[in-house]
């Protein structure tokens, strides 16, 4: 299993998964829509992933969000 990375990469997973739960998506319909692997958002949604900024706006308009809605307030470290 991954070591989680930060609290900044944990609270980021909640968001994605909270977004993904509010639309009634599956991770693997979410993976689809952000053309990225199924095991990928569950490892973002756990917080064991510290993504690249073309992964987040991938994410971000795969769930109809702006990428600064996700990123708002995380903390540093």
């Amino acid at each position: 299993m991954a070591e989680k990375l930060s609290a900044a990469t944990i609270r980021f997973g909640e968001r994605i998964r909270t977004r993904r739960l509010e639309l009634g998506w599956s991770r693997e319909h979410l993976a689809a829509q952000a053309q990225l692997h199924w095991t990928y958002i569950g490892q973002i949604e756990r917080g064991e992933r510290n993504i690249s900024l073309r992964n987040i706006t991938r994410l971000a308009a795969a769930l109809d969000q702006d990428p600064a809605v996700l990123v708002k307030g995380l903390p540093a470290w």
